[in-house]
């Protein structure tokens, strides 16, 4: 299983909108992630707008994959696209670039 953690910037004024909707995230969104191989995946948000995510999957380019080719990461994308700062034009999803694990404890 890899372990994945991944940084974006929220715009600080959009954060409180964008905890709304993580409150209320879209019942075929959850099940288009679980679908996919997404699991114990966490969105961590600072004050200033880090936000650090965390996801486990065998695969996580199969994962991406999975996702891209559904209907409702389209459009889950396109929403939450201006909430970001620094995309340089790419999708929220394509901007996830995975951290090097230098530690872990089991």
């Amino acid at each position: 299983m890899q372990r994945v953690c991944f940084l974006l910037k929220v715009r600080e004024d959009r954060i409180d909108e964008y905890r709304e909707r993580h409150a209320a995230v879209w019942p075929e969104m959850l099940e288009a992630l679980s679908a996919t191989g997404w699991h114990n995946y966490s969105l961590f948000l600072r004050d200033d707008g880090l936000l650090v995510g965390y996801l486990e999957t065998e695969d996580f380019r199969a994962a991406l994959a999975g996702m891209e080719a559904t209907e409702v990461n389209a459009r889950w994308q396109q929403e939450m696209g201006p909430f970001f700062e620094s995309l340089d034009g790419a999708r929220p999803d394509e901007a996830m670039k995975p951290l090097t694990e230098v530690f872990h404890l089991a």
